[in-house]
């Protein structure tokens, strides 16, 4: 599963793997593909230091990259305070009723909340990247459009390669207009924030608008089958998050989140402005119904939802209260059926996918791999 795009990275197969998971990331680097870090959720630096130090300590020697979350403009002096004074007291009246409708318990006293958006805020991406790049990371994505252009010059004095992801040709041309390197297609069906359209339909249409930067799909895949469809349709790689999730290297730290994402069908995720306010694919629960009731409030924009929900998003993953619990995962949940390690979904992709390729072959009556 090789391409222009894996040859220039240095990797065995263009696979490039998100994870929030150092374990997850460096067991992808080392079945031959490019993990990368989701670096969200480190709001300290030395936190960051310390697992990027500890992927390049047991990825085998492999690249690995980042990926962060900044917006493309900065607003200036706006602080996390400032954000939280926004959130009308209707709204946290309904998450406190909806708390107690389900029998949350509290936190105990000084327990802070362990999921905060602050990772989205800028200065706190900048001084990610102040530690990443004193690593030898080959790839930075952004997750929230292009980065500001200062970055990109940052990253390219270092020799790093910047990815955006796109789920349109309107904004790929935006990020190809802004000197990104490589556009991640995001279809409709993955998991986390995504656009409107399908995979099928959008890789090519950003295959075309943006040539000749390499694309990757991403949306939908887990399967070798479905990487050698990708490739059909002019990517030069796949982009999978959702598939590493169930992998025994991942540490998801709830039992209960691990049965309920084996036990779901591809058919049990939503589109939900629920956890951050802006539409993100993730399992349906009683917490996603309750969001999207029109009976209710309804969801802030971001990132003022993400703030308001933080600490009722811990505490219903730390009592791990099932009918709340979820986590942003995309359709192709339907085949995560079983815990599997990282490379044993490497080896049944690489096997899925020579098999797909031998039997395009017999259809155009070509010799091929068998």
């Amino acid at each position: 599963m090789q391409t222009e795009l894996s040859q220039t990275l240095g990797v065995e197969h263009a696979v490039f793997g998100f994870t929030p998971f150092p374990a997850v990331a460096a067991a992808i680097s080392r079945a031959g593909g490019l993990g990368v870090l989701g670096a969200v959720r480190y709001t300290a630096p030395d936190e960051l230091e310390r697992d990027l130090d500890w992927i390049e300590a047991h990825a085998g020697g492999r690249p690995y990259g980042l990926d962060v979350v900044m917006p493309e403009k900065k607003v200036e002096g706006v602080t996390e305070a400032d954000v939280e004074a926004m959130i009308p007291e209707a709204h946290r009246a309904y998450v406190k009723e909806l708390l107690a409708r389900f029998g949350v318990p509290e936190l105990a006293e000084g327990e802070a909340a362990g999921w905060r958006i602050t990772g989205w805020m800028e200065q706190v991406a900048r001084r990610q990247l102040d530690v990443a790049f004193d690593h030898p990371v080959k790839l930075l994505a952004n997750a929230l459009g292009s980065p500001p252009a200062d970055v990109v010059a940052r990253a390219h004095d270092r020799g790093v390669l910047v990815a955006a992801l796109a789920g349109s040709a309107r904004h790929a041309l935006k990020h190809k207009d802004a000197g990104i390197d490589i556009v991640v297609a995001q279809g409709y069906e993955a998991g986390g924030h995504t656009g409107e359209i399908a995979s099928m339909v959008l890789t090519p249409e950003v295959v075309d608008a943006v040539a000749p930067l390499p694309v990757l799909c991403a949306g939908g895949i887990g399967s070798g089958r479905q990487v050698a469809a990708a490739l059909s349709l002019g990517a030069q790689g796949v982009w999978l998050g959702s598939i590493w999730l169930t992998t025994t290297e991942a540490d998801l730290h709830s039992p209960a989140l691990t049965r309920k994402l084996l036990a779901a069908g591809s058919g049990d995720t939503v589109r939900s402005r629920a956890l951050t306010g802006k539409p993100a694919r993730q399992l349906r629960t009683e917490w996603t119904d309750a969001w999207d009731d029109p009976a209710g409030p309804g969801p802030l924009p971001m990132p003022l939802q993400g703030l308001l929900v933080a600490e009722a998003v811990s505490r219903i993953q730390k009592y791990e209260v099932e009918p709340l619990l979820g986590t942003p995962v995309g359709q192709i949940v339907g085949r995560m059926t079983r815990e599997r390690s990282v490379q044993a979904v490497f080896d049944d992709l690489t096997r899925g996918f020579e098999e797909a390729v031998a039997r395009m072959n017999r259809i155009a009556g070509r010799s091929g791999p068998t």
